[in-house]
């Protein structure tokens, strides 16, 4: 199984573009509007509390990857933390299905934009039609090689976050940086919920820490990649959340939650920049989705390689890597054609911070003093995660208690099933 990765195939500047794809793919075009509707006219500042949750988060993850860096990176933490254990297997796979919910949130999304630009409706069937398409292209980019998602990702991260920067910063100018959003106030829980919504935005820096066996001197680079990324994604959440948000208000950018941005760019630079902001749009998922496809079915196979998870090829020829890719398409194509963009980040949502806590307690149980890592930064880390999931749950319920249920059987479904596997198949 390590034969089937390459050493040092990714660049420290190949693994930022990786996380800031992710993240940039689907944060701030499918979630900008959401996390409006929650934390009303606050809300670029829930991209900070955002980023300083995913801050205490990152250092969990930083520390233990300078110090075992892997293919299969959060499996190994989790693994290290808890053993072969239920636990550390259905929390693994958590991780590998928040992250195939958000592929599905990226395809959704690159559908919607691209009806808006042909004055399309976002609920058309040709939605999740046009978001297929996408994961199918994905899915053809990854099985041609580990090179040539790193060219794709460095060239499409370079071209979004370029363009994204430059849209915030024309919309702030031609608005005269003035600031529209008012009234709507939704109170400290629906904030607190938002920003379960703004670390979905972040969490793509995991992608990082899935592929740290392949980036160069992984025991530094994984850290200053994941370091960077958020970094460069907090600039432009909070550019273009203000571009947003000076460009229409409140009740507006909840009403084009699934596209705000394509909304907001009329008012303030014309028809032209409209559709300019569609095409970053559609850049920027697909390279999202591209870098997402590639880190979880590396995840998988290095669950599978650890006999954590069953597989099957199915009759398909190849190694475990190239049936696990065919795996996560598969599986993210179903969501994108049963699941509304709302639905999916909720249910990602869940399903992150539930593995999170997780990892963080294992660490600060079983870890701490091997990797040095100081205990209050993991306890304050574990009490943020609690705290946010608490909201945004809360919320959910009173808004759509049905998401809740299944985001609490699907987790509950999750951990069974493994259990069931490995009682069958012990890991010695």
């Amino acid at each position: 199984m390590a034969d089937a990765y390459k050493k040092n195939s990714i660049t420290l500047l190949g693994a930022i573009a990786m996380g800031t794809g992710v993240m940039i793919g689907a944060g701030i075009f499918a979630l900008t509007g959401q996390i409006a509707e929650l934390a009303g006219p606050l809300f670029p500042l829930s991209f900070v509390v955002g980023a300083i949750v995913t801050a205490f988060s990152a250092y969990t993850y930083i520390k233990m990857s300078n110090a075992y860096p892997s293919a299969g990176g959060i499996a190994m933490i989790l693994k290290k933390a808890y053993g072969p254990t239920t636990v550390a297997a259905g929390a693994s796979l958590l991780m590998a299905l928040s992250m195939v919910i958000n592929e599905s949130l990226v395809a959704r999304t690159f559908g919607t934009y691209t009806l808006r630009a042909f004055g399309g409706d976002a609920d058309s069937i040709l939605v999740p039609v046009l978001g297929v398409g996408l994961i199918v292209f994905a899915y053809l980019v990854n099985a041609s090689g580990t090179r040539s998602v790193g060219l794709v990702s460095i060239v499409m991260a370079v071209l979004k976050v370029g363009g994204i920067a430059l849209f915030g910063v024309s919309a702030l100018w031609a608005s005269g940086l003035s600031f529209e959003v008012t009234g709507g106030d939704a109170g400290a829980t629906g904030f607190v919920a938002s920003v379960a919504l703004s670390i979905l935005a972040f969490k793509g820096f995991t992608t990082i820490t899935n592929s740290g066996a392949e980036v160069t001197d992984p025991h530094h680079n994984v850290g200053r990649a994941i370091v960077l990324s958020i970094a460069i994604c907090v600039v432009v959440y909070l550019l273009v959340a203000f571009a947003v948000g000076s460009s229409l208000p409140l009740d507006r950018i909840v009403a084009a939650k699934d596209y705000a941005l394509a909304e907001a760019a009329q008012p303030a630079l014309g028809q032209t920049g409209f559709y300019l902001t569609v095409a970053l749009a559609l850049v920027a998922t697909a390279s999202g989705l591209i870098a997402s496809v590639f880190a979880v079915s590396r995840m998988l196979a290095m669950l599978t390689d650890m006999k954590m998870i069953p597989h099957s090829h199915f009759g398909m020829p190849g190694t475990i890597k190239d049936h696990t890719l065919v795996y996560t398409v598969v599986i993210a194509g179903v969501l994108t054609v049963f699941f509304d963009l709302s639905r999916i980040a909720s249910l990602g949502a869940f399903f992150y911070l539930v593995m999170d806590m997780i990892i963080h307690f294992g660490v600060f149980r079983h870890l701490r003093e091997e990797i040095d890592a100081k205990g209050w930064v993991l306890l304050t880390a574990i009490a943020l995660d609690a705290v946010v999931l608490a909201a945004f749950a809360a919320t959910k319920w009173q808004s759509d208690p049905l998401i809740v249920m299944i985001g609490i059987v699907g987790i509950a479904l999750v951990f069974l099933f493994v259990r069931v596997f490995l009682a069958r198949n012990p890991v010695s």
